[in-house]
């Protein structure tokens, strides 16, 4: 094991490259605009359904992983590695390992988003929440954190400062956590350039997905972000962190107890009950390391109050941390089986989503960069007033996100699950709910305009400041270098001697921060444990489920319906997963989703939001083929108040069953091993236009489609026989225009 020591050699002079530094912050307030423009964008577009323009690409279902993506890898993720690299340096009296490293890391990481702005409008995608990207982006994705991940732990390895600070741990826990979650939750099979399929299905790739997600959340936007509190918190405050002791309980307790809660977003649902009891203990017990940080953060600023009071940086600070306290307490209390019976699918999930996002991620990058700027450009802060102003804008707009998502997302619930005095549904009209939730879309597209207006000012005054000043791009610094030890043991020694446990506890885990390869490989095995033991169990009990009768794999056309509702982003307004709850089964005409109906679903499409009613049971609900189309092609004039988008361009545009082949060829490939034979693939695009042609015939019933041209040859058919399938298999065969001729 490679280690130093505290033995110090001789001084060395070197420089700070601030230059990486400033080219992240810029990055950082570019695509914070962008994102949060296209985000009150989607957000009017709930609200005035018009501004979806029927221009495929800027539908609501195609922009909202643009906005996502935008917010948390390309706003969230440049702000990172900004403070990254500035905090590390500083940490470690080190200069990044290799300039060329840095540079390959922007620029690879810009290249990433940009692909992202380009591929997610066209619909190019995965479904998958929070890693919508296609499998040539992902490996991107990979190879450019592997660059990170070797310029960070080189410097760490090459370090003058014997300790590892706190900050470098929750550093450490970032890359290795995100290194695992993207690289299990991408595996997948390449069918052409622009799509693929999930090597997973069905509940078992929602158990991996929100594995991925909720660790996404925790590990891209909570870890690092903690990382940069514990770094640029005490320096804005001049004053120690709070609690030693505590940053290493804090720290530990965190990364183990995290990994375990991505079940608690499957409640109720087809996962196997353990999973969700786990997610359910896990989420629960999460509050105490959460806060434990939060009382380390706002426990630092004892005697600092005054200073809060005018410096608009450790307002951000504050507000941030309060934030993080109630996001914090809201995902515990989310997690519980009876709250999360009425707030899951609702707007309350995407208030609780927004007020980490922009509270707490927002706000600590704003202060970040208000405190970077001045130093960096050696020139104090063009406003003072306006950064204030910023901030009590921004914190206005979050504060009206949160109450209206609040309002409508309890009412939502209450709506969904209530029933009368005769035990009816008392809200069987999906319309009604919708109805009630509009006033409450405008409410959130305020708060979201205001956010982004005061990320503009924040532009503005960082522009003026950056010209007022000049960047400092090489910072001159100078400290000693360490001589290798021979031995461990007197230090281990000197440790164990402490007169007290919580001294011999400090002092033992300070040999810990003496050695990085100590800490990353217990980094590594605390977080891979709770990875470990919801994987394998879940996927060794899928493979053993016996099978249901009924299900079978997907026709050709209705794969190709599939993959267009994919590409349309449908899965982002429409569940399909009839949770365990009376109401639901009600409300759907149908039992409970088991995990054996998904077994071909790849990926799954449980969705995670009901803006429209859910989806697994429309074969039953709806089976006819006419009122699908006329809502493709006009919603509100089949619906009155439907807030759905036209998809008019699935009438006019010719599907493309030039690769179905390739398509079912790769599906029954090891190790999908989907039940489709040789005879199967190779008449798969017969089969899709045989099936196409019986639900034109259908169409073609309607006086005004009995002339259409081509009709049979239009998008649109694949989607209506990909929508007349669900559900169906529990009650009926296969059809028998399957590609098995069953």
């Amino acid at each position: 094991m490679s280690q130093t020591t505290a033995a110090a050699g001789p001084l060395e002079s070197f420089a700070y490259d601030n230059r990486i530094v400033r080219n992240f912050i810029v990055a950082t307030l570019v695509w914070g605009v962008v994102g949060m423009l296209v985000g009150v964008v989607i957000a009017l577009q709930l609200a005035w359904p018009a501004l979806n323009f029927e221009i495929p690409w800027l539908t609501y279902g195609r922009l909202r992983p643009l906005h996502t993506n935008a917010v948390i890898f390309a706003f969230a993720g440049n702000a990172i590695f900004a403070g990254i690299y500035y905090s590390s340096q500083r940490l470690l009296r080190a200069r990044m390992i290799c300039d060329k490293l840095s540079a390959i890391h922007f620029w690879g990481w810009q290249l990433i988003i940009v692909l992202a702005a380009i591929t997610l409008p066209l619909g190019i995608t995965t479904s998958k929440e929070y890693a919508e990207l296609e499998w040539p982006i992902d490996i991107l994705i990979a190879v450019v954190w592997l660059v990170f991940a070797a310029n960070l732990f080189g410097t760490i390895f090459k370090r003058r400062e014997r300790h590892l600070y706190v900050a470098i741990w929750f550093y450490i826990a970032t890359v290795l956590a995100i290194t695992m979650l993207h690289v299990v939750n991408s595996l997948a099979l390449p069918v052409t350039l622009t799509q693929s399929y999930s090597l997973f299905a069905g509940a078992q790739d929602a158990l991996v997905q929100w594995w991925y997600g909720h660790n996404a959340v925790a590990f891209f936007l909570t870890t690092p972000f903690l990382g940069l509190m514990y770094y640029f918190l005490p320096k804005a405050a001049e004053r120690p962190v709070y609690s030693y002791r505590l940053s290493i309980v804090h720290f530990w307790s965190l990364v183990f107890l995290y990994i375990w809660a991505g079940p608690h977003h499957l409640l109720n649902s087809a996962t196997p009950e353990w999973a969700q009891t786990l997610g359910v203990v896990f989420s629960v017990m999460l509050i105490a390391p959460s806060w434990g940080g939060l009382a380390n953060g706002f426990l630092t600023l004892r005697g600092a109050w005054d200073k809060v009071r005018v410096d608009p940086v450790l307002k951000c600070f504050v507000a941030a941390i309060a934030f993080y306290g109630v996001a914090t307490f809201e995902g515990c209390l989310l997690s519980l089986r009876s709250v999360n019976a009425l707030a899951h699918n609702t707007e309350w999930t995407i208030g609780h989503v927004h007020g980490a996002a922009l509270g707490w991620n927002g706000l600590l990058a704003f202060g970040m960069i208000y405190w970077l700027v001045p130093r960096m450009w050696r020139t104090p802060l063009w406003s003072v007033r306006l950064a204030n102003v910023h901030v009590w804008i921004a914190v206005l707009g979050i504060l009206l996100y949160l109450v209206a998502m609040w309002i409508s997302g309890i009412m939502q619930g209450l709506m969904q699950l209530a029933f009368d005095d005769n035990g009816r549904l008392a809200y069987a009209d999906w319309m009604e709910i919708i109805r009630a939730t509009i006033p409450w879309y405008w409410v959130r597209a305020a708060g979201g305009a205001l956010y982004l207006l005061g990320m503009v000012l924040c532009v503005i005054n960082v522009w003026r400041t950056a010209r007022a000043g000049t960047l400092l791009a090489n910072e001159d610094a100078q400290a000693t270098r360490f001589v290798p030890e021979t031995t461990h043991l007197p230090a281990v020694q000197e440790a164990m001697a402490e007169p007290t446990m919580r001294a011999r506890t400090s002092a033992l885990h300070g040999l810990v921060e003496r050695w990085p390869l100590a800490l990353i490989v217990l980094s590594a095995i605390a977080m891979g444990i709770g990875g470990f033991f919801q994987i394998v169990p879940s996927l060794v009990q899928g493979a053993l489920t016996p099978p249901i009768a009924n299900v079978r794999p997907y026709t050709p056309l209705e794969l190709t319906g599939r993959d267009l509702y994919i590409r349309e982003g449908c899965s982002g307004c429409h569940t399909q997963l009839v949770r365990t709850l009376r109401a639901e089964t009600e409300r759907y005409q149908g039992e409970y989703t088991r995990m054996g109906e998904h077994i071909y679903d790849r990926p799954f499409l449980w969705g995670s939001k009901r803006t429209g009613p859910d989806l697994a049971r429309e074969g039953l609900i709806r089976p006819g083929a006419a009122w699908h189309y006329s809502h493709f092609e006009n919603p509100q004039a089949l619906v009155a108040g439907s807030i759905m988008p036209s998809y008019v361009w699935l009438t006019r545009d010719e599907m493309d069953l030039s690769t179905v082949s390739r398509k079912l060829a790769v599906l029954a490939a090891p190790p999908l091993y989907t039940p489709y034979s040789a005879t199967e693939i190779a008449n798969a695009e017969a089969h899709a236009r045989t099936q196409a042609a019986l639900i034109a015939a259908e169409l073609r019933q309607q006086p005004a489609l009995a002339n259409k041209a081509d009709l049979e040859r239009k998008e649109v058919i694949a989607v209506i026989a990909y929508l007349k399938r669900l559900g169906r298999d529990l009650h009926h065969p296969a059809p028998t225009t399957s590609a098995s001729g069953r």
